[in-house]
């Protein structure tokens, strides 16, 4: 019995361990890439993704996000502590309102980090993880060419390792895609590797928006001991 069940392994495994020793992982980002955005929306996609945000010990919160990529335009509108607050970067120019106002003390400023280096590094978040994996063509990202197979929240996926020029960020990440679609089903970053610090973030369904495959829940977790720290869900359009 012991040959044929080392056949039939070999059956089994065999295409997926091909698969992953031959595809590169520039080859992976762009079949990726074809799944989410199959009609190259992303450059040119304009419009406005609702999202709950959830923390374990928080209130969940409602933010209205649009995009206008054409522009550079971000918009992020949500409520907070009673204030509706409004952050908005179009190019490099930075504006907020906050109850409608443009004219905000600079108590709530600081309170709601409404400096133009803070919005638009809030903009960068929220772009850089709602733009996956179209984002990993962006200047300066380092996708390494090696594919491996692994593992990923129980499903066997396809593992692609990305850093990035130190001008951009020094943190390695982990992309999984599923082997036949490849689509995107979750990524995890280190800021030192070997101490196993960082956050893994599972991707469960899809939401179509203007021709983009978006995911519809996002889900943070620590590395180290797996504690949640929240979920970002695509309630629609």
């Amino acid at each position: 019995m012991k040959p044929f069940i080392c056949y039939c392994l070999f059956l089994v495994l065999t295409p997926f361990c091909i698969h992953a020793q031959v595809i590169t992982g520039q080859q992976l980002l762009e079949k990726s890439i074809q799944y989410h955005d199959p009609k190259d929306k992303w450059d040119s996609f304009k419009g406005t993704l609702e999202l709950t945000e959830t923390r374990p010990n928080g209130a969940d919160r409602k933010s209205s996000l649009k995009l206008d990529n054409k522009k550079s335009y971000f918009h992020l509108a949500q409520n907070r502590d009673g204030y509706s607050i409004e952050k908005m970067v179009e190019q490099d120019n930075c504006t907020y309102k906050v109850n409608g106002s443009t004219a905000v003390p600079d108590s709530l400023v600081q309170k709601f980090r409404l400096t133009c280096p803070q919005l638009q590094s809030i903009r960068n978040y929220y772009v850089y993880l709602w733009g996956m994996p179209m984002k990993l063509k962006d200047h300066g990202t380092k996708i390494h060419e090696k594919v491996s197979m692994t593992t990923f929240q129980g499903a066997d996926v396809l593992a692609m390792k990305v850093t990035y020029d130190k001008t951009v960020g020094e943190d390695i990440w982990y992309f999984y895609f599923k082997p036949k679609t490849y689509a995107l089903v979750g990524y995890r970053f280190y800021h030192d590797e070997t101490a196993n610090d960082g956050e893994y973030i599972p991707l469960v369904g899809e939401e179509m928006i203007n021709g983009i495959r978006f995911p519809k829940t996002r889900t943070w977790y620590v590395n180290k001991d797996n504690r949640l720290l929240g979920a970002d869900i695509l309630e629609g359009k």
